[in-house]
């Protein structure tokens, strides 16, 4: 299994997405760990959007569901949106279709849709996902994709990737894997702070400014490594759906 992780989503274009690989898209503050959460508290699918007028336009072709609309720009709350934060979307989702537009994140599911599959991954489902796709692996290359915030790389996203990458080589083993080098210095970094996820996110860029905005319990939330069991996939290049049919225990 060889695996190619991407620093940021711009880098997406140095890859041809096709039929020959697999994208794990990253977005740990927040995209993809909001996305998690969304169908923890009961979302029935999750639709992302490049910005927020695709959002609306989204809406309004949804006649027969409950929709709530979720986005972020540069890090605003965009009007009449909800914030795309844990704590905010906690009872704000059952049973609705969140249509969800971020910076980075929602970006970076939407261009590497060509891929075979895109999984959606966090620290909070990245182990159930590896195992998934350690389970349906037919020779393809997985590409790990860090979002990052506006074409810079974000350390939480490189921390992500690593979880992941660690959890696939105790899955397959070491000597099933090929590394590129940015897919060991991804690992090699998770090994040695394995335990510190929480203080890696409060100290990156994106983690301290949630902090600074008292949003304490939405990084201890999504620091929490392996808790969810949700396997969140792209379908049709438009929806995220869950695959997984474990029962999930409160937190």
């Amino acid at each position: 299994m060889k695996i190619h992780t991407l620093l940021k989503k711009e880098e997406i274009d140095s890859v041809q997405m096709n039929k020959d690989k697999i994208a794990v898209v990253f977005d740990v503050l927040l995209a993809t760990s909001t996305i998690t959460a969304c169908f923890y508290y009961g979302a029935n699918r999750v639709i992302p959007v490049m910005d927020g007028n695709e959002a609306l336009v989204e809406a309004k072709n949804i006649q027969d569901r409950e929709v709530a609309l979720v986005g972020e720009y540069n890090g605003v709350t965009i009007e009449g949106f909800l914030d795309p934060l844990p704590s905010i979307l906690q009872r704000q989702v059952l049973g609705k279709d969140v249509i969800l537009s971020t910076t980075n994140g929602t970006v970076a599911i939407r261009k590497s849709s060509s891929a075979k599959e895109v999984y959606i991954a966090s620290l909070l489902n990245g182990n159930t996902v590896c195992e998934h796709i350690a389970k349906q692996y037919n020779g393809e290359t997985i590409i790990v994709v860090c979002s990052g915030s506006s074409n810079t790389f974000c350390l939480e996203d490189f921390y992500g990737a690593g979880y992941f990458i660690s959890q696939l080589i105790k899955t397959i083993g070491i000597e099933n894997v090929e590394l590129t080098d940015s897919s060991l210095a991804a690992t090699l970094f998770y090994e040695n702070r394995a335990h510190e996820s929480l203080q890696i996110l409060t100290k990156s860029r994106v983690g301290a400014n949630l902090k600074k905005y008292h949003y304490e319990y939405d990084l201890s939330f999504v620091s929490q490594q392996g808790v969810l069991p949700l396997v969140l996939k792209l379908e049709d290049k438009k929806y995220i759906t869950s695959v997984t049919n474990s029962v999930i225990k409160p937190l």
